[in-house]
Parts: C-alpha cells; sequence; structure tokens
C-alpha cells in the first residue's frame, strides 16, 4: 500500500477574470477541508468516513455550490442532490431533489446504510430523511442574496448560469454569454464554470471511497437532475480508485465519467494518472468537466479541459496542494 491520499474539488470551469480575492477565500475553504481529511485518516478514519465529512464541511460553508449556498432554480427554490460510494463492496447511496435536508451527503449515506436501495429522490427522499431523524431547516436557509441576485440576471439573459457568480454585466454580460458557443444538448448556454464540490480519499488500509454534493445550476427546471447523484457519472469508488466529477453534468452522464477511470484502470491496465488524462482526453466529446481521483497505491490525480478547477489533495509522506488554474 502507498499511504492515504485525499482529495477535494469545488467545481471545474472557473472564470479567468475571477478576482484574486475570490480565489484566495476558495483556497482557504479547500485547505480547511484538506485538514479536516488529513486529521482523520491520521485517527485512522475509514475511507468512506472522512469523504462523509468533508463534504459536509463544503455543505455548511455558503461558498460554494453544494448545500448553504446552492444554485437557485427557475422558482427561486433550491433542490440538492448528492452521492456516497464505498469502494471495497461497491455499495453507493444517492439523493435529488432535497430541499429541506441541511447535509445531502450524508442522507445519501444513510440511503446506502439504512434503506434497501440506492437512490431517492424528492418527497420520498424528505419523508426517508424525517424517518432518520436529520437535520431539517427551512428552505430559506440554503438561499443567499448573491444568489438570488444571480437568478434574476439569469432570468434576464434568459439563460442557464454555469458559474451563478459570473456576473453577466460588462466583459462578461448577458449579451456575451448568449454569444457564447458553449452548448449543452445543441441549446445555447452562458458562461460555463459550475461549482459542485466533492472529495475522494484513500485510507492506510487501501480502501478507496468518493463523495459528491451539488446545487445544480442556476435557473435550472424544477425536477433537473445531473450527474452528482448518479453513481458511475458523477461519483464511483472501486476496489481500483475513487473518483468524483464536477462540471457540465449532462456530457459526464452521458460518458460516465467517473467510472471509466475505473474501468481503463481494470481492462487498459493503466495507472491513475494515465486513467484520468485519458477519459478527459478522449470521453467527453465537447464536453466540458474535470474530476479528482485517487487510486488503491495511494496515487492522487485531478484532470480537467476548463479553464481552471477549484482543487486540493494531500498524501500521506507530506505532499499538499491547493490550486484553481
Amino acid at each position: 500500500m502507498g499511504g492515504w491520499a485525499i482529495a477535494v474539488h469545488g467545481g471545474a470551469g472557473v472564470d479567468p477574470n475571477l478576482p484574486k480575492e475570490r480565489q484566495e477565500e476558495a483556497k482557504r475553504l479547500l485547505t480547511r477541508c484538506l485538514d479536516i481529511g488529513i486529521s482523520a485518516l491520521r485517527s485512522n478514519l475509514p475511507a468512506i468516513d472522512v469523504v462523509e465529512l468533508v463534504v459536509r464541511e463544503l455543505e455548511t460553508d455558503p461558498l460554494f455550490n453544494s448545500g448553504r449556498g446552492s444554485a437557485l432554480t427557475e422558482n427561486g427554490t433550491v433542490e440538492m442532490e448528492a452521492s456516497i460510494m464505498d469502494g471495497p463492496k461497491r455499495r453507493c447511496g444517492a439523493v435529488s431533489g432535497l430541499t429541506s435536508v441541511k447535509n445531502p451527503v450524508s442522507l445519501a449515506r444513510l440511503v446506502m446504510e439504512n434503506s434497501p436501495h440506492s437512490y431517492l429522490g424528492f418527497s420520498g427522499a424528505e419523508e426517508f430523511a424525517k424517518k432518520q431523524g436529520v437535520e431539517m431547516v427551512d428552505n430559506e436557509y440554503f438561499i443567499t442574496e448573491d444568489n438570488v441576485g444571480m437568478l434574476k440576471l439569469a432570468k434576464e439573459a434568459n439563460s442557464i448560469l454555469f458559474d451563478y457568480r459570473i456576473p453577466t454585466i460588462g466583459t462578461c454580460g448577458a449579451g456575451a454569454a448568449m454569444d457564447s458557443h458553449l452548448q449543452m444538448n445543441g441549446l445555447p448556454i452562458s458562461v460555463y464554470a459550475p461549482e459542485t464540490v466533492g472529495c475522494v480519499v484513500v485510507d492506510k488500509a487501501g480502501r478507496c471511497a468518493a463523495a459528491t454534493s451539488t446545487g445544480g445550476l442556476m435557473n435550472k427546471m424544477i425536477g433537473r437532475i445531473g450527474d452528482s447523484p448518479l453513481i458511475g457519472s458523477g461519483t464511483y469508488a472501486s476496489e481500483l480508485c475513487g473518483v468524483s466529477c464536477t462540471g457540465e453534468g449532462e456530457a459526464i452522464i452521458r460518458s460516465t465519467l467517473a467510472r471509466e477511470v475505473s474501468a481503463v484502470m481494470e481492462y487498459k491496465g493503466f495507472n491513475l494518472h494515465e486513467a484520468v488524462d485519458y477519459v478527459i482526453k478522449h470521453r467527453l466529446d465537447e464536453g466540458k468537466a474535470g474530476l479528482i481521483a485517487v487510486s488503491k497505491d495511494g496515487e492522487v490525480a485531478c484532470g480537467f479541459n476548463t479553464t481552471g478547477m477549484f482543487r486540493g489533495c494531500a498524501t500521506e509522506d507530506g505532499f499538499m496542494e491547493v490550486g484553481v488554474w
């Protein structure tokens, strides 16, 4: 075994004009989450516990698009989704359409451990949450003033905003967004840069786990489900690796991106870095996305074909890195 390793992300697709203070704020949050994960790993917590712990921290902080601070639907509400997977036996849990569960990733784990199912959504997931006694809050808890403003701009531009915090005035204005050559399922979209969160971990025993959580797209249709809760697309863990994806959800779904990393390791004999590079280059077609991954041997890797990806990683041998570009 190569020791433990951890990686965390706050979304792929970063505005090239992102203010320096926003970059530093993101780096501080990613560093804090890495420190939480490192401390847990040094205390011999299993990988599945660590990914849940770290993603809960990301959901609680409003900086990125998950939990509090989630993007708003076309109706101005929040519908969140998350998934978690434990590599050794490929156990998994996922949830969608959550409106009052404070930490979606923890409900996903409860689906995995305390239900006969792998995926619950909307009213059924909310009812299960109540029966499990998880912390519930009003929908208003998740809504921030910034997101209310960005939804207004999205509606004025008649567009889905991928990075709901990029101003749609001036150089990145609504006009610029509507002139974009980027498309989703053949339809024009605005500036591309979602901010889903995720964490992947391999512990000292070589057990891999992954978790992903998001609020989705700003101004999305009610009921829209992205890649984040879909096992094999946004999240995957096996005896070989753990993967969490971020980016253009529809492209990630079509390519089953997270599973592909494990598949090429298994069937092509690639190491982790080769596998990540291969799927980013050859499985996304024209889609834009990124991912983080760890292997059972303690490797850690990230890849993206966007301008940047909020990310951080650390290994047992003392390596630690946090980056945006």
